[in-house]
C-alpha cells in the first residue's frame, strides 16, 4: 500500500492551517461524543486522534478528516449501553473489541474491493436511517440538556421519562444548554468562517457556569485522564460473541456509508476522485487502534472535512496535523476541560442531531415519491423505535422489491409470442411476410432486455398462450443477461414446444446466454442446425420446415 500518493509537502501551509482549524472544530464534538456515548470524553478525544491519524495515513481521500461522528456515536451507545448492562464487569471492554471488529470488516471490504457497494442503496432508505440517528440523538441529549443523568432504557426509557425529566429541570444547566444552541444558531456566518460556534459556545457557557452560576450545583466533565491510554485487550464471552459479531458488522457497514458520502463531498470540493476500496481500509486501521486506545469508532465527518478543504487543505498532511494537535491537547491540556459543564456538551451534541436530519428530503419527499416517502418514514421509525439492523434491512428489501416489481412491468412489454395475425413494429416486411407464409404454424417468441427473476410470470404467460405449430423461433438477439429463474422459464417453454414436437430455431444468443442454455442441457433439444445470428434466416428456416412437413 503506498501513501506517497496522499502525503505531499507541496501545500505544506495549507495543510498545516487545515489542520489546525479541523482541530479546532474537533475538539468539541469529541468531548460532546464521548460523553453522550458512554464512554467519556477521553474516549472521544483518542477517537478523533487515532482515526484521524490512521485513516489519513493510509485512506484513500486526501483531505478527508475521520473523527467520531453522530451516526457512530449514537450506535456505539447503544453497543455500550448492551454490553455493560449484560456484563456490567466487562462490558466496556467488550465495547471497544466491537470497535475493533468493526475496524476488521472495514479492512476486509476493503480488500474485497467492495466500497463501490457499499452505498448502493436506495436513498430513500439513507435518508430515512440517517434522520432516525439523528432523532435518537437528540433525544438521547434531553436529559443531560435539562441537567438530569441519562434515564435507563435509552430511547423508549427517555421518551417515556420525559414528563420527569421537565418538572425536575435544573434550571442553571438548562440555561447553559439553551445559551449554547443559540451560540450555534445565532453566531453570525461572518465570525463562523473565523472560528467554529461550537468552540465559542464551549468556552463562553462555561465561564458562564464559572462566574453567573458559581454556587450552583453543575454537573461538569470532571478530571481527564492526562498521558497515553492503556491499551484495551479484545475481550468477548462466549455468550455474546453473536451479538458482538453483529454489533460489529452494523458499525462497520455504518461507518463505510458515512465515510464514503463524505469522500464523495470531498471529490466535488476539490475536483478530484477518492479511492473507495483503500479509504475502507485505512478506515479499518484506524478503528482498530482507536479500539485498542479506548477511543470511539470514526469515519469521515463532512464538518471537519469541509473546514478543511475551505481553509487550504489539499494533501492528507492536513488530518495528520489535526491528529497531531488534538494528541498535544489530550497530553499538555487536558485538565483545561474539566470545568465544561455536561449541559454545554449535550447542546453541541443536540446540534449535531439537528444537522444530522435530511431536512431537504423530509419537507419535499412526498412530492418525489409516494412509495420513496413511506419507505422513507418506516425506516426512521424503525432506527428509532426498533433497531439500525432491522430498518435496513427491511428498507433495502422493500425498496428492492419495489424496483423488481417497476422493471419487471416495464420490460414485460418486450417479452412476446408473434405469429402470422399479429402486427409488431418491430419486424421488418420480409419478417412479416415470412410469418404469413408460415400460415399460423410458425411462432415467434421474442425477448428483449435483461432477463431478471421478475419476467418470469410474462415468460409463462405467453408460454401458456401458446397455440398449436410446427415450428418455434426463440429470439434473444436482444438479451445481455438471463438470471436463473427467467432461464428456467425459459427450459419450460423450449421444452414444451419439444415434447409438443415443433421444431426449435435459436436466434441471436450470446455467448454468455448460450453457456447458461447448455447448463440446462437444452443444447440437446435444439438441433445443432438451428442455432442463428439473424431472425430473417431462422424463420426462412422455420417456414421451409413447414413447407416440408405439409408435403411429407
Amino acid at each position: 500500500m503506498t501513501i506517497t500518493n496522499l502525503i505531499r509537502f507541496n501545500n505544506l501551509r495549507g495543510d498545516i492551517f487545515g489542520g489546525v482549524t479541523a482541530a479546532i472544530v474537533s475538539l468539541p464534538l469529541a468531548l460532546a461524543f464521548g460523553v453522550a456515548s458512554g464512554v467519556g470524553p477521553i474516549g472521544g478525544l483518542y477517537g478523533a486522534i487515532c482515526v484521524g491519524f490512521f485513516a489519513a495515513l493510509f485512506g484513500g481521500t486526501p483531505t478527508l478528516i475521520s473523527e467520531p461522528t453522530g451516526p457512530m456515536t449514537v450506535v456505539m451507545t447503544a453497543i455500550v449501553a448492551g454490553l455493560t448492562a449484560s456484563n456490567p464487569e466487562n462490558g466496556l471492554a467488550m465495547a471497544f473489541t466491537v470497535v475493533m471488529l468493526a475496524g476488521l470488516f472495514q479492512i476486509v471490504f476493503g480488500i474485497f474491493k467492495l466500497g463501490k457497494y457499499v452505498t448502493l442503496m436506495p436513498y430513500s432508505v439513507i435518508s430515512g436511517f440517517m434522520s432516525g440517528i439523528g432523532v435518537i440523538l437528540i433525544i438521547l441529549q434531553i436529559a443531560p440538556f435539562l441537567g438530569q443523568a441519562a434515564p435507563k432504557g435509552g430511547v423508549l426509557g427517555t421518551v417515556m421519562a420525559i414528563p420527569g425529566l421537565i418538572a425536575n429541570v435544573k434550571t442553571p444547566e438548562a440555561i447553559l444548554g439553551a445559551v449554547t444552541l443559540a451560540i450555534i444558531f445565532l453566531m453570525p456566518k461572518k465570525l463562523k468562517r473565523l472560528v467554529p460556534p461550537q468552540l465559542v459556545a464551549l468556552i463562553i457557557g462555561t465561564i458562564i457556569s464559572l462566574t453567573v452560576f458559581q454556587g450552583a450545583d453543575i454537573r461538569r466533565i470532571g478530571s481527564i485522564p492526562v498521558g497515553l491510554p492503556p491499551l484495551q485487550l479484545p475481550t468477548f464471552t462466549a455468550s455474546q460473541l453473536t451479538t458482538m459479531f453483529v454489533d460489529g458488522v452494523m458499525l462497520g457497514m455504518l461507518g463505510c456509508i458515512d465515510t464514503l458520502l463524505t469522500a464523495v463531498v470531498a471529490d466535488s470540493l476539490t475536483r478530484t476522485e477518492h479511492k473507495s476500496d483503500k479509504e475502507l481500509i485505512g478506515q479499518g486501521i484506524g478503528n482498530i487502534v482507536s479500539g485498542l486506545c479506548g477511543g470511539l469508532p470514526g469515519a469521515g465527518a463532512t464538518m471537519g472535512t469541509v473546514v478543511n478543504i475551505q481553509t487550504g487543505a489539499r494533501t492528507a498532511v492536513s488530518g495528520l496535523t489535526r491528529a497531531i494537535v488534538l494528541l498535544v491537547v489530550v497530553l499538555g491540556a487536558a485538565r483545561l476541560t474539566e470545568p465544561i459543564p455536561m449541559a454545554v456538551l449535550a447542546g453541541i451534541a443536540l446540534k449535531v442531531g439537528i444537522d444530522i436530519l435530511d431536512w431537504s428530503f423530509l419537507k419535499r419527499s412526498h412530492k418525489v415519491s409516494l412509495k420513496g416517502s413511506l419507505i422513507m418514514y418506516g425506516v426512521l421509525l424503525l432506527t428509532v423505535f426498533v433497531d439500525l439492523i432491522v430498518a435496513v434491512g427491511v428498507g433495502v428489501f422493500i425498496a428492492n422489491i419495489l424496483t423488481i416489481e417497476r422493471l419487471s412491468e416495464m420490460q414485460s412489454s418486450e417479452v412476446k409470442l408473434i405469429s402470422d395475425m399479429d402486427d409488431d413494429a418491430r419486424l421488418s416486411a420480409e419478417q412479416k411476410q415470412l410469418l404469413d407464409k408460415g400460415q399460423g404454424r410458425v411462432l415467434l417468441f421474442s425477448l428483449s432486455g435483461p432477463m431478471i427473476f421478475g419476467l418470469s410470470k410474462a415468460i409463462a404467460r405467453e408460454h401458456n398462450a401458446m397455440k398449436e405449430a410446427d415450428a418455434l423461433v426463440v429470439d434473444l438477439t436482444d438479451v445481455p443477461t438471463m438470471g436463473v429463474t427467467a432461464s428456467l422459464a425459459i427450459e419450460n417453454v423450449i421444452r414444451d414446444a419439444s415434447d409438443k414436437g415443433l421444431a426449435i430455431y435459436l436466434v441471436g444468443a450470446s455467448e454468455k446466454v448460450q453457456r447458461r442454455l447448455q447448463k440446462l442441457g437444452l443444447f440437446d433439444v435444439i438441433h445443432a442446425d438451428h442455432f442463428f445470428s439473424d431472425r430473417t434466416a431462422a424463420l426462412e428456416q422455420a417456414v421451409s420446415h413447414v413447407y416440408l412437413k405439409e408435403t411429407a
